[in-house]
């Protein structure tokens, strides 16, 4: 009875919630850190969008102030044509015959009523042109204010999704006992790596530069990054401008595949391409992986599913 009595103690009595794994819980917490990436990658390309159609939207406003300026220009000169009209400055055929001395006379007038003639309707050619051309700037205006507003309600919905999504993740790092938390803080290799000549190894010279440094959602450097932040300044300091989010970073350059990956090549993950990371040759990769880690060093197949790998250059 003793020895039942003490199996029966060590035996975990069944709570009315079972407390979750250490590893469900890093499991959970992977997942909406995933979630929150994506969020964040949608929420950076909405700025971007917002961006790209506020650049369009100025630029039907010059086309509108510039096609305005032209009608109200050749409104003035079919006015004065038209005025010179009722003035008598115009002849017909008939009167321009009447009031001739000669057929040389009759000829050049007739000649003067033609180049009015044409002057008049090639002036309201241009007006009615001008006119069309201000309604079209008008409507290309109208359109991108209203696709502008659109965006702007969009980013406040993506941030606000964004802002429960890294608040569900945050909490279920708190939940992680320090000894994971310790785990993943870890920086892992800080070791001096070489990298090849060019802009794929200056670009990856860069990012390896950035191990240590905390990832933080929607962050530009260059103390803190997120993943596609870290991809973008790598490669601006080699000289190449990409796209600031893992979306466009999915379709720069040209692909890749996983046996031909090497030093410099952009890897994409996820079938929502929101994750992304740097080849540090064809088995590692750096990346900025989520809040909690630091930027550091990583196999290339235990990051994630790849969805594309881009090799900038060759």
């Amino acid at each position: 009875m003793a020895t039942a009595a003490v199996v029966a103690a060590a035996l975990p009595t069944a709570p009315a919630t079972a407390q979750p794994s250490a590893a469900d819980a890093l499991k959970k917490y992977n997942e909406l850190s995933e979630q929150a990436s994506k969020l964040n990658q949608d929420h950076l390309k909405a700025q971007d969008d917002l961006k790209a159609k506020q650049a369009e939207l100025d630029k039907a406003k010059s086309d509108l102030a510039t096609a305005q300026k032209a009608e109200e220009s050749l409104r003035g000169q079919v006015d004065v044509i038209t005025e010179s009209t009722f003035e008598g400055a115009r002849f017909n055929q008939i009167s321009a015959l009447l009031v001739s001395d000669s057929q040389q006379d009759f000829l050049n007038r007739m000649s003067a009523i033609n180049i009015l003639a044409a002057d008049n309707a090639e002036a309201m050619k241009k007006l009615t042109d001008a006119v069309n051309a201000a309604d079209n700037a008008t409507k290309t205006a109208n359109e991108a204010t209203e696709a502008s507003k659109k965006l702007l309600a969009e980013i406040e919905q993506k941030k606000a999704d964004l802002d429960k999504q890294l608040a569900e993740a945050q909490n279920q790092y708190r939940s992680l006992s320090q000894s994971v938390r310790n785990q993943l803080a870890n920086s892992g290799d800080m070791s001096n790596i070489s990298v090849p000549p060019g802009t794929a190894g200056k670009a990856l010279e860069f990012a390896l530069q950035q191990r240590g440094k905390p990832y933080v959602y929607g962050s530009n450097g260059p103390d803190t990054w997120d993943c596609s932040s870290l991809i973008q300044a790598s490669y601006r300091y080699a000289g190449v401008t990409i796209g600031r989010t893992s979306y466009a970073q999915a379709t720069a350059g040209r692909p890749v595949s996983r046996s031909e990956v090497k030093a410099g090549d952009i890897i994409v993950y996820y079938s929502s391409q929101s994750h992304v990371a740097m080849a540090v040759d064809g088995i590692r990769a750096v990346h900025a992986s989520t809040e909690g880690v630091p930027v550091k060093i990583a196999d290339i197949d235990s990051i994630g599913p790849i969805s594309t790998i881009r090799r900038i250059e060759g």
